[in-house]
Order: structure tokens, then sequence, then C-alpha cells
């Protein structure tokens, strides 16, 4: 299935750049990734980081959840365990797995379980147009939000503040799960 899902995510992401009529240079200068990289991850020949889909997401002004469930998710108000995508960082080994079902509804609720050691960093351009809180299930967090670090532990929920460069970092042993409820203020 990691296959299958990468080259969805890939065909994904052209399918954004070309509806928006840009080249391939100009999706690598809005995202600050090179064209190159965007070429291969495009033919699926490279599987995109976290932080490069958190990019590159950032500039189609999407969040990485909905490029995700865009490639993956089929219509419907249930969605089954078994069903809910699933993509693995292949830097880090975050596991992502998209809970909420495809809908109108402008909200979208992550589960991701961030191994111990793990630093994944986002760029602002990933938060744009939403709002969002993190909710620790188990382990410990933290997360740099700017140059605001917030120490968390299990059961804590934080709200974010306004786009920032931030990392999710796992400084354990052991790994932690959270969920991210995003609020997408534009509807995306």
């Amino acid at each position: 299935m990691p296959d299958n899902i990468n080259q969805r995510i890939s065909a994904r992401i052209r399918v954004e750049r070309e509806s928006r009529g840009w080249s391939l240079s100009e999706l690598a200068e809005r995202a600050g990734v090179s064209r190159a990289m965007i070429h291969k991850i495009e033919r699926a020949e490279s599987s995109p980081t976290a932080s490069l889909l958190a990019r590159l997401s950032g500039a189609f002004g999407i969040s990485m959840s909905t490029l995700i469930a865009r490639a993956e998710l089929q219509e419907g108000k249930l969605l089954r365990f078994a069903s809910q995508p699933v993509w693995r960082d292949p830097l880090t080994h975050y596991l992502r797995r998209h809970v909420s079902p495809r809908s109108d509804l402008p909200i979208d609720l992550v589960q991701v379980e961030l191994p111990g050691g793990s630093d994944v960093p986002m760029p602002a351009s990933s938060y744009a147009l939403a709002r969002q809180l993190i909710w620790l299930q188990s382990g410990e967090l933290v997360f740099q939000e700017g140059d605001t670090r917030h120490e968390m532990r299990a059961g804590d929920c934080l709200e974010l503040g306004p786009p920032n460069d931030c990392r999710f970092i796992n400084e354990s042993r052991e790994p932690c799960v959270y969920l991210v409820v995003r609020l997408n203020q534009s509807g995306s």
C-alpha cells in the first residue's frame, strides 16, 4: 500500500500544479523546492518527506491533509479505520493517518505517530488559512512554534497561533501519538 499512496500523492501534486496552470519552475519557486525534486516526485521516482509535502501544499494554498485527502479519499460520511489513508514519511518514519471523512465540512482530523528522536519541521505556509489544535494522546511532544517551545504531555491540547515556522519534536525514546484538528478557514 505505501507505493500506491505515494503514486496517488505524486499524481495529485501534478493535478494541483496543472490545474493552476503552473510550470514545474513556478511551483518550485513558490514552494522553495528544486524543480528537479518536484519532477522526481511527480513521476513517483522519489517519495516526498512530510516537510516537503507541507511546502508543496502551502504553495497550493491548501493543507497537507487536504492534499492527501484529495489523493486518497472517496466521498461518504463514514470513513472506516481500514480505509483511512496512512502515509509514512520516508525520512523520519512519521506515520500519518487521515481520520476524518471527505466532506464539505471545513475540518480535517489527522492522527500522527511520531517515533522517538524525531524532529519534523513544517513551514509557516503549511498553516495558512487555517486554525489548528494539537491534542497529545500518548507520550511526550515538544512543539516549537517560532521562538516558543511548548512541552506537551498526554492529554494536553494546544491551540496554534498565527502561521509560523514550527517543528514537531519527540525528544524521548518512545513514540508519541497526537491528533491535529484543522479548521480550514477558506474551505480548502
